[in-house]
């Protein structure tokens, strides 16, 4: 088995390869994975959704990533962590986000995990525009 790989933060136009994020934290030391992958959805606001548009600040969001990343070593005790976000157009059922988490033990994976995204959608410099069967609008809260 390969040695342990250097966690992963990714902004990125392109879209995600879930995979990929799991192998960037996977360690022969760690009983599990967690990962979370964000949709878009079909439906938000009580209207279709068409598709949705990410724009980022690509600097930042790759300091902040890496920021989130060291706290939740600091806070959990886990492996690795890696965190990716699409930019750009994005059609339904696409992947907007993933999050990947290794630990000796799924409790501190899962929580380091749902850490991570929680701080990614308050700090991560993302704006999410939804375009809907009623048009298009900027969504106030974080990506």
């Amino acid at each position: 088995m390969s040695a342990r790989r250097a966690a992963a933060f990714v902004l990125s136009p392109d879209a995600l390869d879930e995979e990929s994020f799991v192998a960037a934290v996977d360690s022969p030391e760690a009983g599990g994975i967690v990962t979370f992958v964000g949709k878009v959805r079909a439906h938000a606001r009580g209207q279709r959704i068409v598709r949705l548009e990410y724009e980022a600040y690509p600097a930042m969001v790759e300091r902040v990533f890496a920021d989130i990343g060291r706290e939740a070593k600091a806070k959990f005790e886990i492996h690795e962590i890696a965190i990716g976000h699409r930019t750009g157009s994005l059609s339904i059922g696409e992947t907007s986000v993933v999050v990947a988490v290794s630990a000796v033990h799924r409790g501190a994976a899962f929580d380091a995990c749902e850490y991570a995204i929680d701080e990614l959608k308050q700090r991560a410099p993302i704006w999410k525009k939804e375009h809907g069967e009623n048009g298009a609008v900027w969504i106030e809260e974080h990506a």
